[in-house]
């Protein structure tokens, strides 16, 4: 099966309650589908009014090992008391198949939205950040890749270069913005920086909160940088972000030590994101979900934008990194 093509379109209601059968859980409620494009994940609640969500992997994107990395990840970060959303065990194990599909069950944990914005909340989850790479540290993902230039620009150049969703008039110049801005990420990347398990798409989406932060969906975790959790927290102009950093490093180290060498590549990873996205978009097409939720990747404004955004990319890339306060 093309890895790229698959659509779910043999996951029907019946096959999640058999496959929830088979764990001992009778559905009491219908499938409430949750906000989610790479697998499919729903919400419902058992007999014994017990609510959970129930997330079903789209084949073929990680293999078992891969997956039981994820689920090892957060269960080591629940046993250190770090509130995340793990994985239930059913007969000691988290993965589970049906039909052919992976699955996990997890617990649902409600939560209001993380304002990003807001100071005190930005500090409560750097903390916890600190914590999660102190946890991340304690071992390594052998299966799950780690961040670079193939998987989040090379690669994703190649499926640029073979879509026909670029508008032909087009192409040309968007294929020539990208190089620019490959170009411009590698000159500014640093391989030598030391790399640890990550939740690996920590933006705000991934952030509840409770008393405090909650962190859910680790199905992008990988080995990277340590700055790859803190960067899309910033938001605002380059002094605005630098004080929010200031104040992210600051209650992060209170738990684990920051390289501040990693600051010079929140700007790669921010082009990595973009470039990583569009291909992500593109490789998703043959899934009926995507034309009916990003009907603007066919038109030609979307791609005149996108050259746009990778253009000033690349000037941002020329300009010098986010310089910290100096300490005295």
């Amino acid at each position: 099966m093309n890895d790229n093509a698959f659509t779910f379109q043999t996951l029907h209601p019946d096959t999640i309650m058999d496959a929830l059968f088979e764990q001992g859980i009778r559905v009491d409620s219908g499938l409430t589908p949750l906000n989610s494009y790479e697998n499919r994940v729903y919400q419902f609640q058992d007999e014994d009014r017990q609510r959970f969500v129930v997330k079903f992997y789209r084949p073929h994107r990680w293999t078992a090992e891969q997956i039981q990395e994820e689920h090892q990840f957060a269960l080591d970060l629940l046993d250190d008391e770090v509130p995340v959303a793990a994985p239930l065990l059913f007969n000691q194990q988290t993965l589970l198949t049906h039909q052919g599909f992976f699955y996990a069950v997890f617990p649902c944990l409600g939560g209001r939205q993380f304002e990003a914005d807001n100071i005190d909340q930005m500090e409560s989850v750097a903390r916890y950040l600190g914590r999660i790479h102190q946890t991340a540290r304690k071992r390594i993902f052998q299966a799950r890749p780690t961040m670079g230039i193939e998987e989040y620009l090379t690669a994703p150049r190649q499926v640029f270069e073979a879509t026909a969703l670029i508008p032909a008039s087009l192409k040309v110049a968007f294929l020539n913005a990208t190089d620019a801005l490959i170009d411009a990420t590698k000159a500014r990347w640093d391989n030598s920086v030391p790399v640890l398990r990550l939740h690996g798409d920590c933006h705000a989406g991934n952030i509840l909160w409770r008393d405090g932060p909650l962190f859910v969906d680790l199905d992008d975790a990988r080995m990277g940088p340590a700055i790859q959790d803190l960067w899309m927290l910033l938001n605002g102009d380059k002094a605005e972000q630098r004080m929010q950093l200031e104040t992210i490093i600051e209650a992060y180290e209170e738990f684990s030590p920051f390289n501040s060498d990693e600051i010079v590549l929140i700007e790669p990873l921010r082009a990595m994101r973009f470039v990583y996205y569009l291909a992500w978009l593109i490789r998703r097409w043959d899934d009926p979900a995507f034309p009916r939720n990003f009907p603007w990747l066919t038109g030609e404004d979307y791609w005149r934008n996108q050259i746009t955004i990778f253009t000033e990319q690349v000037k941002v890339l020329h300009e010098p990194p986010l310089q910290l306060t100096p300490m005295y």
